[in-house]
Order: structure tokens, then sequence, then C-alpha cells
């Protein structure tokens, strides 16, 4: 099991619009992942504070080459979105979890 991070860039004219944006991104893309035998969970996706125009997605993903795999699939559907409201492509990253003891012996 991996972690998922994509990074996106809006334009700056776009930050206001980010819910609206991966709405329309993951209607394109969301259906086949839901089906691909590497999906593992639902995404999250978070908006930048300190820097409104960087948005991240955030997913478990059974395997990195299922992943690669489907990414490499996505790119002509997203293209209409990269042109329309971004200033890059998307950046993906691909994390494995620590098993760090959080507990601290609390009852």
């Amino acid at each position: 099991m991996i972690t998922v991070m994509e990074k996106w860039f809006l334009r700056p004219n776009m930050n206001r619009w980010g819910l609206e944006i991966m709405q329309q991104m993951d209607e394109l893309v969301g259906p086949a992942a839901h089906v691909n035998p590497g999906w593992a969970g639902h995404a999250r996706f978070y908006q930048s504070r300190s820097a409104p125009s960087e948005l991240l997605m955030v997913y478990p993903w059974r395997t990195l080459p299922e992943h690669r795999d489907l990414a490499t699939t996505e790119e002509p559907l997203l293209a209409d979105i990269y042109h329309q409201y971004c200033s890059a492509r998307r950046k993906i990253l691909y994390f494995d979890e620590l098993p760090v003891e959080v507990e601290h012996g609390q009852l």
C-alpha cells in the first residue's frame, strides 16, 4: 500500500474556484480510478492557506506500478483542465507510511 499525493497548481486568478475545479477533475478521472484494481480508498482534497493556488489530493493506492499506469491514461483527459485553470501540470508524489508509535502509554 502506498499513499499518493498529487500537487496541483492553479493560476492565481483561479484560487477561489479550487473546490469546483477539483470536483470537475474528479468527475473526469474518478470513475476509471474507482474500478481500477489498484484503487484503495477515496481521495481527500486540501488547499494551502499560505499559497492558495496550490492544492493537494491525497489517497491510498495498492501498488506503484498500478498507479503509474493509471496516471498515464489520465493525462489526456486532464488536458483541458490544465489549459483552463492551471499554471503547470500536476506533480505526483509517492509515500510509504512510517509505523510511528503515537500512543505514549496513555489510557
